[in-house]
């Protein structure tokens, strides 16, 4: 990437911008193919999220992702550009794409501020391939035509376009100046929406209603059929999912019903995918997968599951009674041993405790192990994301036997549920999550899902309980 010493708000006019795409259009033409432009500006205090939902179109992708407790957000729409892939090199794909895009970005401005920069907002299923008619591919990246993130008390606003060898100067000045202007002071439409979408989609506070729920599958007979595998011998550990069909009064706003997601579950990834064509794959993950910061890997074995208590007496007697629950202590050591061996063959120094913690949530506590490590000069975030995916906290122990198994069992695609989402800047910074604790949202459609890991011990009853749970915080923010 090819940073220029050029800060665009000093001496900030459309001829200044017009003169500076001029030369990108001159570097486009030397290349004999477009280049990227970046451009990254400190602006006033922004909320990514409601930035996204003032100016929200179905028909516009998009991705978001917060974590509230950490005061970091950030929001993308639109498509500068973008690259799909399937099969078992589409994490290796996906890389050389961003390799590639960034060989020929031209970026300036505010480009080292936290978010600053082009960011490579990224999806990947959780098979290496999907079935026919499912709304996300195996695997996607796009660069937002604008990004918007907020790190603390800073706000940076991205602005991403290509310019060809054959550009319109006028119409792309035009078109930059114009968002230059919007983010510099933006002002929140609140329910006057882009292209009057207000009228047309709901929120939960809005009385959306459920007109019906249906049960995907009969998940109880599965975990028993599961069980009956294990015994065998076949695999030790399968994660088995439950999935709801909703169905609303009306059509679903899905970042209505994910700012509600936020505000209970402010120590999770909050998080919206959009595909462009009318379908939004929103959750509450409490699942880190990857994150790389500063040549510092960073991931964690989350498994086992209690509930809160109604009181701290019971919440820290359910707590004690998960610490020493041999069932769940084994799931949980499963996911850590299998991190341990994924990452071996990447020469990564791992450093995690003996003994897993507590990971209290608002509804729910896991067992919970943070593991670290510094990165090896050519090792990268995809590197690292490609042998940790999936993980046997969404999979299932060894990994070669039960994820072929899980798609049997359940009975319906998974598509992002349990897949890898996140992002990744022009530094090889990123941070991936878990999609977990999700919703598939179309129109006045959802699709929930849950699921639990199952061992040998594990009973359908209690599985299915677990997974009532976990549908829970879903349900009450579709409902309202």
């Amino acid at each position: 990437m090819t940073i220029l010493p050029i800060n665009p708000a000093e001496n900030a006019s459309p001829d200044a911008l017009r003169a500076f795409l001029a030369q990108c259009r001159d570097a486009a033409r030397r290349d004999g193919r477009a280049r990227l432009v970046s451009i990254s500006l400190a602006v006033e205090a922004l909320d990514p999220l409601a930035v996204l939902e003032s100016i929200f179109e179905p028909g516009e992708p998009h991705f978001y992702t917060e974590r509230p407790g950490a005061e970091s957000a950030i929001a993308g729409a639109e498509v500068a550009l973008a690259c799909t892939a399937h099969g078992p090199d589409r994490f290796a794909a996906i890389q050389r794409f961003i390799d590639d895009t960034l060989e020929h970005t031209i970026a300036v401005g505010d480009v080292s501020a936290p978010f600053g920069g082009p960011h490579f907002f990224t999806t990947f299923a959780f098979l290496d391939e999907v079935e026919s008619g499912e709304p996300f591919p195996a695997a996607h990246a796009f660069v937002p035509r604008w990004q918007v993130a907020r790190a603390g008390v800073t706000t940076t606003a991205v602005a991403n376009l290509l310019v060809a060898p054959d550009a319109d100067l006028a119409a792309l000045t035009e078109r930059v100046w114009r968002a230059h202007a919007k983010f510099s002071k933006f002002e929140y439409e609140g329910d006057t929406m882009s292209g009057g979408s207000a009228e047309k989609l709901r929120g939960p506070a809005e009385g959306a209603g459920m007109a019906a729920v249906r049960e995907v599958g009969d998940y109880r007979a599965a975990v028993i059929r599961a069980l009956g595998r294990i015994q065998a011998g076949e695999f030790q550990k399968i994660v088995l999912a439950r999935a709801l069909d909703l169905t609303a009064a009306g059509p679903l706003h899905p970042l209505r019903v994910l700012n509600g997601l936020r505000q209970r579950f402010p120590d999770c990834y909050a998080f919206s995918a959009a595909n462009g064509s009318g379908h939004s794959f929103i959750g509450a993950s409490p699942e880190r997968l990857v994150r790389v910061s500063q040549g510092v890997l960073e991931t964690e074995a989350l498994a086992g599951s209690a509930r809160r208590g109604e009181g701290a007496s019971e919440d820290a007697a359910l707590a004690a009674a998960l610490l020493r629950s041999e069932k769940d202590l084994r799931e949980q050591r499963h996911v850590l041993d299998s991190i341990v061996r994924r990452l071996a063959p990447l020469g990564l120094a791992l450093e995690f405790a003996t003994t897993p913690a507590l990971r209290r949530l608002a509804n729910v506590q896991h067992l919970h192990t943070p593991v670290r490590a510094v990165l090896p000069d050519g090792v990268r975030l995809l590197d690292a994301l490609a042998r940790l995916h999936p993980t046997p906290a969404v999979g299932g122990t060894p990994r070669e036997a039960a994820v072929p198994a899980i798609r049997e069992l359940e009975n319906f695609p998974r598509g992002l549920y349990a897949g890898a989402l996140g992002w990744i800047n022009a530094r090889g910074g990123g941070e991936f999550f878990v999609g977990i604790r999700s919703a598939l949202v179309e129109g006045a459609r959802a699709r929930i899902y849950a699921g639990a890991g199952i061992v040998a011990g594990s009973e359908p009853e209690k599985e299915f309980a677990e997974t009532e749970l976990k549908f829970r915080a879903l349900q009450d923010a579709l409902l309202g």
